[in-house]
């Protein structure tokens, strides 16, 4: 005898840095830095144009990027004291974006995450540190859950996903 699972709510997609955005970083930066463009020699940087890691030899920069700012001047909203800005690895020229792939970015066994939630004002909700996925599989399931958890509070607007290590915004996601 097979049992079905209820079905899930469709969860919100992840979202890269939009391609407006990455134009603007690619000039200068959020903090008023002109971006400065190397060649990646050992690849594995957390590339947030294209939602993968570098490989070796690429053309990339490391930008200074505000999120929530961002986010919130799109929507109207103040983020007041909660606006911050901080590193970000994007290519140097135009990717493209993201290739489809199934799981989360930057699910890798043992990452520490973090989940921060935003309202439609752009204030902080709250936050959780995800435990350490022992496989990709398991890192997946790990955001997927933190995710699920996240937007089902309706006040709930915005997720942002980050290092706990550094604290570097690795992707958003949004309500649906």
């Amino acid at each position: 005898m097979t049992t079905r699972s209820a079905p899930r709510t469709a969860l919100p997609a992840v979202r890269p840095i939009a391609p407006a955005a990455l134009a603007g970083l690619r000039a200068r930066d959020d903090a008023g830095r002109p971006c400065l463009p190397y060649e990646d020699p050992e690849g594995g940087a957390p590339l947030r144009c294209c939602l993968r890691g570098s490989r070796p030899g690429e053309r990339i920069a490391l930008v200074s990027y505000a999120p929530l700012r961002r986010w919130a001047a799109e929507q109207g909203a103040d983020p007041g004291a909660y606006d911050e800005q901080g590193p970000v690895f994007v290519h140097a020229a135009d990717c493209g974006g993201p290739a489809e792939a199934p799981g989360y970015p930057f699910a890798h066994p043992g990452a520490l995450r973090t989940v921060r939630r935003y309202d439609a004002a752009g204030r902080i909700l709250g936050g959780r540190a995800l435990p350490p996925g022992a496989t990709a599989e398991d890192a997946d399931a790990v955001l997927e859950e933190a995710l699920e958890e996240a937007f089902a509070d309706p006040e709930v607007a915005l997720v942002h996903v980050r290092a706990t290590e550094f604290g570097c915004f690795l992707f958003e996601a949004r309500r649906p």
